[in-house]
């Protein structure tokens, strides 16, 4: 159970860790790109604002269940997964809380980690919405405020 809850909790804080440093670094690039003085995107290029990050913070996901797939693979060598193809459906399927149920994890130790990755998943996801709702809201923010100039 110890050795579960390790390799959880550095799953966690690696996903965490890759939202939160892509995040980061695509706000900043927002700022630096589309940022008025005000402190909201402008009205040149909004829908590619939103857009293009909605793709970033999708391929920050992908990254993110590309490497609990690849947990998978190296903690169940063989049994359970025949390719990293295999592995990373099972991760996309429980990340999003999706489950269809199709492949589950028989091996006893490591049925509770697909779990843990579902709730990491609800939380990423949850973070990704957020941010998303704050880039959409500066874009009508910034629509909101030249009106009234």
């Amino acid at each position: 159970m110890l050795e579960l809850a390790l390799v959880a909790a550095l799953l966690v804080a690696a996903t965490v860790a890759i939202h939160g440093v892509g995040t980061t670094y695509w706000l900043r690039f927002l700022a630096h790109r589309y940022g008025g003085h005000d402190g909201y995107y402008g009205l040149r290029g909004a829908l590619g604002v939103v857009t293009w990050t909605a793709l970033v913070l999708l391929a920050l996901h992908l990254i993110e269940i590309a490497l609990w797939a690849w947990a998978y693979l190296v903690l169940l060598p063989g049994d359970k997964f025949s390719s990293f193809e295999e592995a990373a459906y099972f991760s996309v399927v429980t990340f999003t809380t999706l489950g269809y149920g199709d492949i589950t994890l028989s091996e006893h130790r490591w049925r509770l980690l697909s779990g843990l990755e579902a709730l990491d998943g609800i939380l990423l996801v949850g973070w990704t919405t957020a941010l998303l709702f704050a880039v959409v809201q500066r874009s009508w923010m910034a629509m909101s405020h030249r009106r009234q100039a």
